[in-house]
């Protein structure tokens, strides 16, 4: 197809309306409700200007850009408006048709009006395809959106020429992960750290990070468990014309897979306040009359007819509501739904203790005195309060430092038993691995207690990337002696993967003298002066499975692991020992 028959194309597209709007959701993983629904559009069926791609590239080619993107929106509008769809509608607007000078500001407002849609339910979505130089009019216009109620998402962090900078100067409510830096992120260290360094960052702009293109489940359980909330891709669900619209048919399995053998394994049953609710027709004087009743109640969850909860009512906010001129008389019949706060917090009682800690905390609104809703398979069940989290992750942390190493900060022996006791109790297959340093005492009597602390701090952080946060564990026994809980199938590949990480770093420690003849002379345990090979690392495995965890207990279990390691170090060099509970009962 040529240029001109391209154009000639998307003429006769602008001209009759022929596109075609998809939405895919975007999933809350702590509330398992859909925030909201990005709309996709496609140009007409069995047409070389199908493809999202073809199609804005001939817009842009022929100046047509601001107006295939409000054609675009019109679509969007029309049909998020039709199926009444629920939460927020995300557009995309690329920043060059802002800038174009055919630009005519207030048409996306007039097409919300048109279709009955709020602006504060609407996202703004930047894509940026293109250089972005003119920061100053691309931040006129985006406080024009703002002035209107509309939200900013910045998409594609990490990809564009200037997201960074974007992301400084405007300062978004939302930032979309590129979809690179969430492909294979379970299994690619440097991955987790990108998104870490974002989720930090997030927190200091007030930004919520949304990770997007997420095609696997173990793509999925990394993030959740890294303190991603907001989720979307083709796992839960693809575009559609028609969307899927109950978060929790998306996410049967989630939380399952998560945390298995981690500390923090408590849910919210602890915070748990089993405190009525109220319905979205309560009149705001029966409201009141609730708060005056019980000088101890902070907030009210507000629930729709199948006992789900739409909004909440905080003591505070209601009480400044009424002490406006007239607003007692005003608003005393109206009903709650009139004053109460849509910006809530709900999460499920399964939830751990950390993710909610890190999600109370990213959220610009929160006030300590405030409440979150705690729901069951998205059902209002009762309310937490803020004080209460941090009152036990506190204690939480500091019952963790308390067990842990002091050198590396990993997990210690209490934390490894309860990990090892719990991984019994779930009769999960797993693997348990024993790691010890050969040669580590002559190393560490030539060498001095410093390097050798640096050697058992770089094998510490060799295992920590070696394992999937969300279904293995880590823990330092004491010295050179470290312990692996494995619930990835792929678990052989990692241990083989930190044989080759171990050997390339250690390669920093030693002199150029024994790098170059492969050992080094130091005295033995009889202080007899002997010649050691370079450092290596043993490893004695015991593939559990689920079927022998009721015959064992912690003990046997570090007992068996115990002597799988003293049978890999009686090999010389790297080696691997694996006993196998199948064969201890046949």
């Amino acid at each position: 197809m040529t240029v001109t028959e391209q154009l000639s194309a998307l003429g006769h597209i602008l001209a009759h309306g022929d596109l075609h709007s998809l939405f895919q959701p975007i999933v809350s993983l702590s509330e398992r409700r859909i925030l909201g629904y990005e709309a996709l559009t496609r140009g007409p069926s069995n047409s070389p200007l199908h493809s999202p791609i073809n199609l804005f590239a001939a817009a842009r080619h022929g100046g047509r850009l601001s107006e295939l993107e409000v054609a675009c929106r019109r679509s969007a509008c029309r049909q998020f408006s039709e199926q009444q769809l629920e939460g927020k509608l995300f557009l995309n607007i690329s920043p060059d048709s802002l800038l174009e000078p055919g630009h005519q500001p207030g048409r996306t407002l007039q097409l919300l009006q048109a279709f009955g849609i709020a602006p504060s339910r609407v996202v703004i979505e930047l894509t940026e395809q293109s250089p972005t130089d003119d920061f100053s009019l691309l931040d006129t216009a985006l406080h024009h959106y703002r002035a209107m109620g509309f939200s900013i998402a910045l998409d594609d962090l990490g990809a564009g020429y200037s997201s960074l900078r974007l992301w400084s100067e405007l300062r978004p409510e939302y930032v979309k992960i590129d979809r690179h830096f969430i492909d294979g992120i379970h299994l690619d260290a440097v991955k987790r750290e990108f998104v870490g360094s974002i989720l930090q960052m997030a927190k200091a702009s007030r930004a919520q990070v949304i990770a997007e293109g997420i095609e696997l489940e173990e793509e999925l359980a990394v993030l959740s468990e890294m303190g991603i909330d907001l989720v979307q891709g083709y796992l839960l669900a693809r575009p559609h014309e028609q969307p899927p619209r109950d978060a929790r048919a998306l996410l049967p399995t989630l939380g399952s897979a998560s945390n298995a053998f981690g500390e923090d394994a408590s849910d919210l049953t602890a915070l748990l306040n089993l405190q009525p609710a109220v319905a979205l027709g309560t009149p705001t004087a029966e409201v009141l009359e609730a708060f005056r009743a019980q000088a101890n109640l902070n907030s009210l969850a507000v629930l729709n007819e199948a006992q789900q909860p739409v909004g909440i009512v905080h003591r505070h906010s209601l009480a400044d509501a009424l002490l406006k001129p007239f607003a007692n008389e005003l608003l005393a019949r109206k009903p709650i739904s009139w004053l109460m706060s849509q910006d809530f917090l709900a999460v499920e009682q399964g939830q751990s203790l950390q993710k909610v800690s890190r999600l109370l905390t990213s959220r610009a609104r929160q006030r300590i005195e405030e409440d979150f809703i705690i729901t069951l398979e998205g059902r209002y069940l009762g309310l937490g309060r803020v004080i209460d989290v941090l009152k036990l992750i506190t204690e939480l942390k500091i019952q963790q430092a308390r067990h842990a190493n002091p050198l590396t900060l990993l997990p210690g022996n209490v934390p490894i038993q309860q990990c090892l006791t719990r991984l019994l109790q779930q009769a999960r297959e797993s693997v348990i691995c024993y790691v010890d340093i050969d040669s580590f005492k002559p190393f560490n009597d030539l060498y001095g207690y410093a390097k050798g602390d640096e050697v058992l701090l770089c094998l510490a952080q060799c295992l920590s990337e070696r394992v999937d946060p969300a279904r293995d564990f880590v823990g330092h026994i004491g010295g050179d002696d470290f312990l692996l809980v494995l619930g990835s199938e792929d678990w052989r590949a990692r241990l083989n993967r930190l044989l080759e990480d171990f050997q390339g770093q250690c390669r920093r420690f030693y002199s150029d003298e024994h790098l170059h003849a492969g050992c080094f002379i130091s005295h033995n345990r009889q202080g007899v002066r002997e010649e050691f090979p370079l450092l290596s690392i043993s490893l004695g495995v015991v593939h559990l499975h689920p079927e022998q965890c009721a015959h064992l207990d912690a003990s046997q279990l570090a007992s068996l692991a115990s002597e799988a390691k003293r049978h890999a170090k009686a090999v010389p060099g790297y080696s691997l020992h694996i006993i196998d509970t199948h064969k201890l009962s046949a």
